[in-house]
């Protein structure tokens, strides 16, 4: 007896840890439930039952009638495709068999989010918001501004999340500083006649895109808690981008998007 509930302990540890990984990392909460639930139905346990919340996780697995239960604390990673991809490929192994929950651990343990350097992220963020520049009538000219702004501002986000600085101000500072070369350069007499769209453009890195799909995921999947959780933190920080643009074209007097 002591054997097998010292094994559902360590199973429903494993269970836990791996909707924590994809919680932390940006998966939508039916993925979690899902892939947790599955691990633990693959490791043995008759039923695996699962409450997600923004900042936390409550996990009980139940096998022949005695029932186990955990929480875990949230904490935002970042989002990181990597990290669920290998959580997947780990519970699909386990589902064939490959795996045991020895296994599993093992490879739980050697989970490493894949980092790309920020010069790299910075100089192809700047590229896709010069893009989106030029495709919308901003010209070369405007793409070039546009390039160097986001390039400059996208460096300095990555630069100050390293050193965990509070996402609202860094969102605030990034916008800020991505209005203000963006506007000084417009008004330099070489770019006199470059459309204001590159201003807009530069700031497109700070688009909270994945939250607000994941938000509206959740909503649509019977996740509404989550989903407006998730809602509420993008819309802070869409409100603190409006802040740092406002301030660069107050402090600069520089001329707006229209």
């Amino acid at each position: 007896m002591q054997t097998e509930q010292s094994l559902q302990r360590s199973i429903t540890r494993l269970c836990i840890q791996c909707g924590l990984f994809l919680l932390q990392h940006g998966a939508e909460s039916a993925l979690v439930e899902e892939l947790s639930t599955r691990l633990g139905r693959a490791l043995g346990m008759d039923s695996v039952e699962s409450a997600i919340s923004s900042n936390a996780i409550v996990l009980t697995t139940i096998k022949d009638g005695h029932c186990l239960t955990t929480t875990r604390k949230n904490q935002d990673h970042g989002i990181n495709m990597h990290v669920v991809t290998e959580v997947q490929h780990i519970v699909i192994l386990a589902e064939h068999k490959l795996l045991d929950y020895k296994g599993v651990e093992r490879r739980f343990s050697q989970i490493k989010p894949l980092r790309y350097p920020r010069w790299l992220v910075a100089f192809m963020v700047g590229l896709s918001c010069a893009c989106f520049c030029k495709l919308n009538n901003g010209g070369w000219d405007g793409a070039v501004v546009t390039f160097f702004a986001s390039l400059i501002a996208m460096y300095i986000r990555l630069t100050l999340a390293q050193r965990h600085l509070h996402p609202q101000i860094t969102f605030c500072i990034t916008a800020f500083i991505a209005t203000t070369i963006s506007g000084l350069l417009l008004n330099l007499p070489m770019f006199s006649h470059t459309p204001n769209i590159a201003m807009a453009a530069s700031v497109l890195l700070l688009v909270p895109g994945f939250p607000l799909i994941n938000s509206v995921a959740d909503m649509f999947k019977g996740h509404i808690n989550t989903g407006l959780a998730r809602w509420a933190i993008a819309s802070l920080l869409t409100l603190a981008t409006c802040v740092g643009v406002v301030m660069a074209l107050t402090a600069w007097g520089l001329r707006g998007w229209v």
